[in-house]
């Protein structure tokens, strides 16, 4: 079952927040890196701009302390660059500096700052301004991945109850094109097939503004593969035969137990299955097939549809990456499907490999480890 992300009983400590250190000075160097270090923070240090800048791309620090006078690139210039870059837009810096100058305050803040400090400065103020920057900007970045976390998991929802209005949608059609005879079944089914046209356009257009790649808590249980493959296949049968496709199953002679999260594996196959369903034209065929092997188990599936380019390849598992090939029947495509297959993967532990030509049909292959005795509870015949 996929559950929202929560925090696990027990997690590793955090590390500790990186501080870089920019002075001149080596003895000022000194200092201050024996002062933060005493406090647990880890401590790089660079004494001039260049090597500040270079030491920040390698590996981002949480905070920077940057003096103001300096040869060459000053403090100004430095913290400017900091700037520019996008992905440091939000790394705080506080100045530090032996000039009690109100117009070098206003100078530094208007270059990006969010602290000015004077030397000789009071240890414990220095110590309370870092821990309190420090601790904002973890606030901040807390807070950016809930929001972030949310709206990933909104989407993942969202593109779920799409495939159920899918369904929905095309069994209403058939409906009302099989009760003409009978007018209030006739118009019951119509109103059923609005409805459903209706909540589908507002599904569409929720997830056109939302991510998807969410870190999802998966609960990894004994599976058996072939079953739930059956189960995917027996619900886009129906959507087959109006399509005029057939979709041929051959389950495995032993069907293979793999330990992955049943939900989270059944968004997969009914992804993957879908797909070839969605963009193979008619009067084709699907297959769904299987493979193991000592370890591991694979679950294939290939169609004869339109294939992908090589341009569609190196965007494939993006979000929202519209590739050359288009639904057959009209059916709606919001470039989600791989990219959230291809996270579920990633989560399950499992490996997914696409083998494909344009023009030439794809083949998917699902390949997860095979649940060892004891290793999860196996489940029981049904």
């Amino acid at each position: 079952m996929i559950r929202p992300p929560t925090a696990p009983p027990t997690t590793a400590p955090a590390p500790p927040a990186r501080i870089l250190i920019v002075d001149d000075q080596p003895a000022n160097l000194q200092v201050l890196g024996g002062i933060l270090g005493l406090q647990g923070y880890d401590v790089v240090l660079a004494d001039n701009g260049p090597t500040a800048l270079k030491r920040l791309s390698l590996r981002p620090p949480d905070l920077v302390l940057l003096d103001v006078i300096m040869p060459g690139m000053d403090g100004f210039d430095v913290c400017r660059c900091i700037r520019e870059q996008p992905a440091f837009t939000d790394l705080p810096v506080i100045f530090l500096s032996a000039a009690d100058d109100k117009d070098l305050t206003v100078r530094a803040l208007e270059s990006g700052a969010v602290d000015y400090v004077t030397k000789p400065f009071n240890q414990a103020e220095l110590v309370s301004r870092v821990r309190t920057h420090v601790a904002l900007k973890a606030a901040r970045d807390r807070l950016r991945q809930l929001a972030e976390d949310k709206d990933e998991l909104l989407g993942v929802l969202a593109h779920d109850l799409k495939g159920a209005l899918g369904c929905i949608l095309m069994s209403s059609q058939l409906l009302v094109e099989r009760a003409e005879a009978d007018p209030k079944l006739h118009r019951l089914s119509h109103n059923i097939l609005e409805t459903a046209d209706r909540t589908l356009a507002f599904v569409e257009l929720f997830l056109s503004n939302t991510a998807v790649e969410h870190a999802l808590a998966l609960e990894p249980a004994a599976v058996r593969f072939g079953e739930l493959a059956a189960e995917v296949v027996r619900e886009q049968t129906a959507t087959a035969r109006f399509k005029q496709l057939k979709l041929r199953l051959e389950p495995p002679v032993s069907d293979p137990v793999v330990l992955a999260d049943r939900v989270a594996l059944r968004q997969v196959l009914d992804n993957l299955i879908g797909n070839a369903v969605k963009f193979s034209p008619p009067g084709r065929s699907i297959w769904v097939t299987f493979a193991t092997d000592a370890g591991h188990a694979e679950c294939r599936i290939r169609d004869e549809g339109p294939g992908f380019t090589p341009e569609d390849r190196t965007r494939m598992f993006r979000r929202y990456s519209r590739l050359s090939a288009r639904p057959t029947g009209n059916e709606p495509s919001t470039g989600l499907g791989l990219s959230i297959v291809k996270k579920l993967m990633r989560s399950l532990g499992g490996e997914l490999r696409c083998d494909s030509e344009a023009g030439r049909g794809a083949t998917f292959t699902v390949r997860l480890a095979r649940a060892l005795p004891g290793t999860a509870k196996e489940p029981q015949p049904c």
